[in-house]
């Protein structure tokens, strides 16, 4: 989904630039935030204009004031006798008082050079304004700091649906969302271990915490399918830097819950070629949405290390020279921007797995990256497709208003709308209802969004479903360690500092006729 800037009354006075001190280049570029413009694309141009000694603060501090920006607009609005409309001299006292109430700056230091920042914007005629609202809030932090934390840091529309939704949930998941983020470490399995790679870390002197997620499916009254999702939670994030073996594909950043979706993906296609009892020349599957990569290339190193067993089918001994010819994995990955695709490629080639030429590598897998919109895409078929056309699997990461990460990405409180919230909805079905026909019957498709509203995940399947009577949810057990069972499907919260991001994850079959 693309950012969206908020509604307000208020406007820039001039077009600034990137320049001036710490502060001022941070409120430049909350100011930018403002304006549309997302965390992702201002973030190392924001870095990028600074001395190395001066980065860390200025990440600490634009992290701070986003998350509790809509917090911190609401004690602004307590303290200030009138109603404060220029947004600059508004994101100038924001960036002040995070420093008083969650950086732990110098008072003096604070007001001082938040005042300086002010008159650096060409905001000079606030400088009275904003030195008084700061001195009153340094007399006593602690109230202010209290009062500040006291509700939830979200736009009201979003905390609204949010109460909604989750009522049981609701006071730790708004508070919770004010956090940050701890890092997880996925381990190439086809290359090492987590325990191997576990151990290099501690050589290392980085603090890491191993952690097993177990998953499980109903495929059928008489049988459930089980598969373990092993992953590293680091005691504080580091830069990849320091990470032994980054560079050389070993291990790759990413969240606990986002782990989740290649493992269930195959754990899915496993089953499939059980029942099938046997496969054509090729499978055909599909990573719909698939950028910047990071679940692809998961699913592309299991793949690497389960190859064999995957074709590991029951035959006579008069089959097995068909056996023999059953040896290519097609995956063809899609996304509609070029930009994000290119990720793509700078992911896959840091793993040094397949790239997409569409030619089977050593291992059998042969990977094509479309760039396309997946609402209309359709599946070029080739004179040695089999009779039963379509794709054996689909994952689709879909597109989602993203408010399940703003741990990591606080700007999302700032840029999306509740309008926003029906498009995207509008948007996924169309995209479900474009791939479906283009599974065989008997395939599954995980459906799989970084979103915590229903209206995106489990009402969006129960719709789904409603559209589509070939279309059957397979249940997501008890067993899981992980989620919350929702009606289809199970749904992660990012409730606590150790726990991943807000995932939904839903399977479902293609009923065979």
């Amino acid at each position: 989904m693309k950012h969206h800037a908020t509604a307000s009354n208020t406007k820039l006075s001039s077009n600034l630039k990137m320049n001036g001190s710490v502060r001022v280049r941070v409120i430049r570029t909350l100011l930018a935030i403002q304006q549309g413009k997302s965390l992702a694309t201002v973030l190392d141009p924001l870095l990028n204009s600074l001395h190395e000694g001066d980065k860390g603060f200025a990440h600490a501090l634009l992290l701070t004031t986003l998350r509790h920006w809509h917090a911190l607009a609401r004690l602004l609005d307590s303290l200030a006798d009138k109603p404060i409309d220029e947004l600059e001299v508004r994101t100038t006292l924001q960036v002040g008082l995070a420093q008083l109430l969650y950086l732990e700056v110098a008072d003096h230091a604070a007001i001082h050079e938040t005042v300086e920042a002010a008159k650096e914007i060409e905001f000079a005629r606030a400088a009275g304004l904003i030195n008084a609202i700061l001195r009153k809030v340094a007399k006593n932090p602690n109230k202010f700091r209290k009062k500040c934390d006291k509700n939830h840091s979200l736009p009201n529309w979003l905390a609204y649906q949010l109460k909604q939704d989750w009522s049981e949930q609701y006071t730790a998941l708004t508070q919770g969302l004010r956090q940050p983020a701890p890092m997880f470490l996925r381990v190439n399995t086809a290359v090492s271990s987590v325990s191997a790679y576990h151990q290099l870390l501690t050589e290392a002197d980085i603090s890491s915490e191993k952690i097993a997620l177990s998953s499980e499916i109903q495929l059928s009254k008489q049988h459930n399918a089980t598969t373990t999702t092993q992953a590293l939670r680091l005691e504080q994030s580091t830069s990849v830097s320091f990470l032994p073996e980054f560079s050389s594909g070993v291990v790759s950043v990413q969240d606990l819950h986002a782990q989740l979706a290649a493992p269930l993906i195959q754990l899915a296609l496993n089953h499939k070629l059980k029942i099938d009892n046997g496969v054509d020349n090729q499978l055909h599957l599909l990573d719909a949405c698939a950028a910047p990569g990071g679940k692809l290339a998961h699913w592309l190193e299991l793949l690497t290390t389960d190859k064999s067993s995957l074709f590991h089918v029951k035959q006579s001994a008069a089959d097995q020279q068909a056996k023999a010819e059953v040896s290519t994995i097609k995956l063809t990955a899609i996304d509609n921007e070029a930009q994000r695709i290119t990720r793509i490629h700078e992911n896959l080639q840091r793993l040094d797995l397949p790239l997409a030429d569409d030619q089977a590598d050593n291992k059998g897998i042969a990977l094509n990256i479309v760039c396309d919109d997946a609402t209309t895409w359709q599946r070029s078929q080739s004179k040695t497709d089999s009779a039963q056309n379509g794709f054996d699997v689909i994952l689709l990461d879909s597109p989602c208003t993203a408010t399940g990460v703003i741990r990591r990405h606080p700007d999302i409180g700032i840029l999306r709308t509740e309008a926003d919230v029906e498009q995207t909805v509008q948007l996924q079905a169309q995209i479900l209802d474009n791939l479906w026909p283009q599974l065989k019957a008997g395939g599954y498709l995980l459906y799989v969004t970084c979103s915590i509203l229903k209206q995106e995940n489990s009402l969006q399947m129960q719709d789904f479903i409603t559209r589509h009577n070939d279309a059957t949810a397979i249940e997501l057990t008890e067993a899981c360690n992980w989620g919350i069972a929702q009606q289809i499907g199970r749904q992660c919260l990012p409730i606590d500092s150790e726990s991943g991001d807000g995932f939904y994850y839903a399977l479902l079959q293609k009923t065979v006729e």
